[in-house]
């Protein structure tokens, strides 16, 4: 990922140093078992626990080599004594690798369940600040009915629950690992080692492998970081939208003495989201990757290895990324009710059609009927720029079944929010104290 993009921790993770670490990490740990297991002399694992892998004389190796993991464990032994000839004993190089990204991915993965925090918090706000505030709600782009601003914020933060929830249970499936030699058989490292390495690292045993754990639990995870950017990609696409000159009623936050044109010295541009949707899309490319990387030639080829070294860490510091983007929008997003409200009445009242519907059909009409009598007037509305409600007050066809009490009791926008707080009670949201935004 390029710098632009990468924040220093999730960098960290996935710096050339924390992957050597981690390898010395899992190397180390077996050493650890196979001394339980009296196979390693103490005063060995002694000078063992010291070890330290030279990058530049590995680095060097590997020109002749050309095979990383073992310019890494000639580059350790060079400097330490005969009890180098313990590191490695009985393992495959998967066996490294594997349990070592394991390790790797679980504080990616930690990273990325702060970020999630931090977003839910700033949806939470918003839900709770704006519970009452009416706007438009609209299908195929076109005013359907009145929502309030912070049900829609209440949805996203509903939905970024979910991805909490599936990214949870996506690193479970990653934070494995295996010491089960060449084909996975434990014929080189027995079980009881390989479960020692595990518990002392804090992984999960791989139940049973053959020379790699299986992609699948790498494609769910990197699966799931696409699903919570497509939800990430959703919001900006709306937040996009909302911000239009012609609807105006949400802005990104835009600091003093940000340009938004070289050219154009008034423009407000909705960049941060337009980031996110794109960056949405390089995380939801590397998922196919990833499903592409289950299938392995045997008991394991090597054509995943390449694609990870690109998919993992990119995908990665992506999403970290673009959940910090977001996370910053939604904090401090310039929320504009008026302008809601104005566009809630720019429909001249059509936004009642519904309610008008179903109270001619209680009087008895005949749907079909009924619905001829709205359209009518609904047409002649949008047409010709007319007041629905006025017009439905001068329709004697209307005024048979319903008087202008009627119609006026019908236009009534608290309607529409009527069990705003009942869906805030399923959601825990309803007993929130309104926070004091920003």
């Amino acid at each position: 990922m390029i710098e632009r993009y990468s924040r220093p921790a999730m960098k960290k993770v996935w710096s050339e140093e924390n992957k050597y670490q981690k390898w010395l990490q899992v190397e180390l740990a077996a050493c650890e078992a196979w001394t339980e297991e009296g196979i390693i002399p103490q005063e060995d694992m002694g000078l063992l626990r010291s070890a330290k892998y030279n990058h530049t004389r590995m680095m060097e190796i590997f020109e002749t080599t050309r095979h990383d993991v073992t310019a890494f464990l000639s580059s350790i032994t060079e400097g330490i004594g005969p009890e180098g000839r313990w590191l490695h004993l009985g393992l495959t190089s998967s066996d490294m690798l594997d349990t070592a990204l394991g390790l790797q991915l679980g504080e990616a993965g930690a990273i990325l369940l702060e970020d999630i925090d931090e977003a839910l918090d700033a949806l939470k706000l918003q839900a709770i600040a704006h519970k009452n505030t009416i706007m438009m709600g609209r299908t195929h782009g076109v005013h359907a009915e009145p929502i309030t601003f912070g049900l829609k914020m209440a949805l996203w933060w509903e939905e970024m629950r979910r991805n909490r929830s599936r990214l949870e249970d996506a690193l479970e499936g990653v934070r494995v690992g295996k010491i089960s030699g060449a084909v996975g058989t434990n014929a080189t490292v027995s079980p009881a080692v390989e479960e020692k390495v595990c518990r002392h690292l804090g992984l999960q045993v791989e139940p049973v492998s053959n020379q790699v754990v299986q992609r699948d639990r790498h494609a769910h995870f990197i699966l799931t970081l696409a699903l919570i950017a497509a939800s990430l990609e959703k919001f900006a696409t709306e937040i996009r939208s909302l911000q239009r000159t012609e609807i105006h009623e949400l802005e990104e936050p835009f600091a003093s003495g940000q340009t938004g044109s070289s050219s154009m010295p008034h423009k407000r541009n909705p960049e941060l989201s337009e980031r996110i949707c794109g960056l949405a899309r390089l995380i939801r490319g590397h998922s196919v990757t990833a499903l592409e990387n289950v299938a392995l030639w045997g008991e394991r080829d090597i054509s995943h290895s390449s694609a990870e070294r690109i998919i993992l860490p990119d995908s990665c510091l992506a999403l970290d990324y673009i959940l910090s983007i977001f996370s910053g929008i939604i904090k401090d997003l310039r929320v504009f009710p008026d302008r809601m409200w104005s566009n809630v009445e720019s429909s001249r009242g059509l936004i009642f059609s519904q309610q008008v519907l179903l109270a001619l059909v209680d009087k008895g009409l005949a749907r079909e009927e009924a619905y001829k009598i709205v359209q009518r007037n609904a047409g002649v509305s949008w047409d010709q720029s007319q007041d629905f409600r006025e017009l439905l007050k001068s329709d004697t066809e209307a005024l048979a079944y319903l008087n202008v009490d009627d119609l006026n009791q019908i236009f009534d926008y608290s309607y529409y929010t009527r069990y705003v707080s009942d869906i805030y009670g399923r959601l825990g949201l309803e007993s929130a104290q309104v926070p004091q935004l920003g």
